[in-house]
């Protein structure tokens, strides 16, 4: 009896075991289709799944086996990428809220919503792009700057950590990433002349590890004591600028084992009137690669210095393998794409991938700086000989602030050696005005009005070859692209504000299969395999930045109906 009991226990023991999620596991997460643990779809952000069973052949047998709505009032944009493990699926959805479900039937298991103060500031609509599952915790991040985790099992909160003060205009909107057993974050608020920087978190307690900010000037921290200040205090900042900078890497970032090098985007300088701080403005609108155990910067690249269009440099870094070297490319919001040496930063490659780009001429690839147009930026309201003291000189640029790119991730195939991009086709015109800092507010400095380029399409999926630059196919969408990408087998994953979930043969862009969600679809697919089925689940909920933003490209797109649900999908027999 005693032996029968003690084999109970080490039976219960090892599946409780096996249920927690370990830093090997997350390492592994790109190559283990059995479960999705990180956002991206592994930790280099590739969103490729080696799985085959849904493929060209076998997609017109792929159907819907279950939605789940969020439900309420509280809809608005919907971005996340959803977490599966241990058949269960963790999503996140509008106005901080959690919820875990049977992810082979869609149950809901238990729900968490965040009590928000009166008086949070988030930019671009409350939405929350994923979680981070470590150990037997669920972590993600609130609108008022709050990180919180829980129990995966019961919803419980197991620890609560603030992040930095709401009411100065911090928020929090990316999915977090382990790497080493570390809990890695950003920041948002970058429109509020808050300061970016990039911490480190140890995951089962919310104790702070490292901290570095990535605005020129300020301490960075390891272990409670200072390490060093980020770059040299005015040395691309005049005066008090670095202070009010901005840069905030509110998109998350992505990890390589083989670098050991955590890869942040950073946001656009505060203000945008690029003429009070004149400068590159380190360390905004650049990709910053850090060192996880030190919180060091190793490397920094910076695509738009001294930015004056509001192009943020958050897009993702996805590391990939190219001519025997480790590589990472960017599809930035500047409109260019970007190869860079993941290990030591060194531009390999630089091109646009969108077809109009007015702000540059084209990147320098001896020297890693843009060509600028001069006549391009946005006039100074306080120059010499202008008439209007309230605004400066407009004038147009292209791509619009929204980007060539935003939020919506690419995938890459190691399969086809193509990026698969979500791109739009828009300009603005753009001018500066005066503009002091207050806390709290916004502190812009300008004013635009977005316009499309082309009356037949905005948004277009791009499959982009990272060596020539050369765009091998393109499907175009009438409305802008806000969602993300997914690969697996030769297939290829996106979704659209008119609320298809779509799917193209990934060598020839051939649209093979197409659903209506019921509403836009600006969140990443995934796929994972439990059992003899391989599924495939997306979020819809039309928002974001576009309806809030979008200006001329609102107006044709202001008949789209919010919605808040997830769609899972799985082949007939």
């Amino acid at each position: 009896m005693k032996r029968k009991l003690l084999s109970i226990l080490v039976m219960a023991a090892t599946a409780h075991a096996g249920a927690q999620v370990t830093n090997a596991m997350i390492g592994a997460d790109a190559t283990t289709p059995n479960d999705v643990l990180s956002w991206g779809m592994g930790t280099q952000g590739q969103r490729y799944s080696p799985l085959s069973d849904i493929n060209p052949k076998t997609i017109s047998r792929l159907v819907p086996v279950w939605s789940m709505s969020f439900g309420g009032e509280k809809q608005r944009g919907q971005e996340s990428q959803p977490l599966v493990h241990n058949g269960k699926m963790f999503v996140t959805a509008s106005y901080s809220r959690i919820f875990a479900l049977d992810a082979k039937t869609g149950a809901k298991l238990w729900k968490y919503e965040h009590r928000l103060p009166e008086g949070i500031m988030p930019c671009c609509d409350v939405v929350n792009r994923g979680a981070a599952l470590y150990d037997n915790l669920v972590i993600f991040g609130t609108l008022d700057a709050q990180l919180v985790a829980l129990d995966q099992t019961t919803g419980k909160v197991v620890w609560r950590e603030k992040i930095d003060d709401y009411s100065a205009g911090y928020s929090y909107t990316a999915a977090p990433l382990i790497a080493e057993g570390l809990l890695i974050t950003g920041l948002s608020g970058g429109e509020f002349g808050v300061v970016g920087r990039v911490e480190a978190r140890d995951p089962k307690t919310g104790k702070m590890v490292w901290s570095r900010p990535v605005v020129e000037g300020h301490m960075g921290f390891l272990n409670g004591k200072e390490n060093g200040i980020t770059g040299t205090t005015n040395a691309s900042w005049p005066g008090e600028t670095w202070k009010t900078g901005g840069a905030t890497p509110w998109l998350g970032g992505t990890y390589d084992a083989k670098t050991g090098l955590a890869y942040f985007g950073t946001g656009n300088p505060g203000p945008w009137n690029s003429h009070v701080r004149k400068g590159d403005n380190l360390y905004s609108a650049s990709t910053v690669a850090i060192d996880v155990k030190t919180g060091k910067i190793v490397w920094s690249y910076q695509s738009t210095p001294n930015d004056a269009w509001d192009y943020d440099g958050v897009n993702e870094f996805i590391t990939f393998d190219m001519d025997g070297k480790r590589m990472g490319a960017k599809a930035d919001r500047n409109g260019f794409f970007y190869v860079n040496d993941a290990t030591t930063g060194k531009l390999v490659n630089a091109f646009p991938f969108v077809k109009k780009v007015t702000w540059a001429s084209s990147i320098d690839l001896k020297t890693g700086r843009p060509n600028f147009v001069a006549e391009n930026r946005p006039g100074d309201p306080n120059a010499p000989g202008n008439d209007d003291a309230a605004k400066g000189k407009s004038v147009f640029s292209a791509p619009g602030f929204l980007g060539g790119k935003n939020q919506m991730p690419m995938a890459y195939s190691p399969t086809t050696g193509l990026f698969y991009v979500p791109t739009n086709e828009w300009g603005m015109d753009i001018w500066n005005e005066p503009i002091t800092y207050k806390k709290g507010a916004a502190f812009l400095g300008a004013g635009f009005t977005i316009k499309p380029l082309f009356e037949d399409h905005i948004g277009s999926l791009r499959a982009i070859d990272p060596k020539t630059g050369k765009v091998a196919w393109e499907v175009k969408n009438e409305a802008p692209l806000w969602g993300g990408v997914m690969t697996t087998a030769d297939l290829v994953f996106w979704g659209t504000p008119e609320g298809f979930l779509k799917a193209a043969d990934a060598k020839t862009g051939k649209v093979v299969w197409q659903f209506q969600t019921g509403s836009g679809v600006v969140a990443p697919p995934i796929t994972w395999k439990e059992g003899k089925d391989q599924y495939i689940s997306v979020v819809s909920g039309w928002g974001g930045a576009v309806p809030l933003w979008g200006g001329e490209v609102a107006k044709k797109v202001n008949l789209l109906e919010q919605g808040g649900s997830v769609w899972t999908f799985k082949l007939t027999k």
